[in-house]
């Protein structure tokens, strides 16, 4: 079952939430400072907070959340996205951030998107990437991710890590961590090789 816009944010996405496992892992090694921020996959706009409403854009492909979005954070800019392209020009991208989103997409698709990321960002931009990531060794994790989670294309850090790797990036692993007790989070970021 889809949970409504308003009932994600109450219950899957609210601001604290938001702030203890977005923010707060990801503010310190990064500066957003006066950056340009593309927020792939933003849903209800719940990270906006955290960036210059003139240097962010939201993009995702649920145009009710999308106008959601809108409605909460009318100083930002929120577009809807059709298909693999990014309403953007070449190069405009300091930082790209995908938060849980991945494991939404085919394997078979995924490279389509990292071809376009690398299109819009910067020479020297960042992806910033936080995703529901398996163990190696069976665990109560990896089960309850299967059952409940929405995305079908949960990966191994390594499979994570590869197809980054097979499209032209470097990648730096920041950090491993359980969010809420039952889900294993990888954090890593990745920058275009040139």
């Amino acid at each position: 079952m889809e949970l409504s816009p308003k009932l994600y944010k109450w219950f899957v996405r609210p601001e604290w939430f938001s702030k203890v496992f977005v923010r707060n892992i990801i503010e310190d090694r990064f500066d957003f400072e006066n950056k340009a921020v593309l927020d792939f996959g933003c849903g209800i706009g719940s990270s906006s907070f955290m960036f210059e409403p003139n240097n962010y854009i939201g993009i995702d492909c649920d145009s009710k959340r999308i106008r959601y979005a809108k409605r909460q954070h009318p100083e930002y800019t929120f577009e809807v996205s059709n298909g693999y392209g990014i309403p953007l020009p070449e190069g405009t991208i300091d930082y790209i951030l995908i938060i849980s989103v991945l494991h939404h997409i085919p394997k078979d698709k995924l490279p389509m998107y990292l071809r376009e990321f690398r299109r819009v960002i910067k020479p020297y931009g960042r992806i910033v990437v936080i995703e529901p990531c398996y163990y190696d060794k069976p665990c109560i994790s990896n089960s309850f991710m299967k059952f409940a989670d929405r995305g079908k294309y949960i990966q191994g850090e390594a499979g994570y890590i590869q197809e980054f790797k097979n499209c032209q990036y470097d990648v730096e692993i920041h950090d491993r961590h359980k969010q809420l007790f039952f889900y294993n989070k990888i954090f890593f970021s990745a920058t275009p090789n040139r």
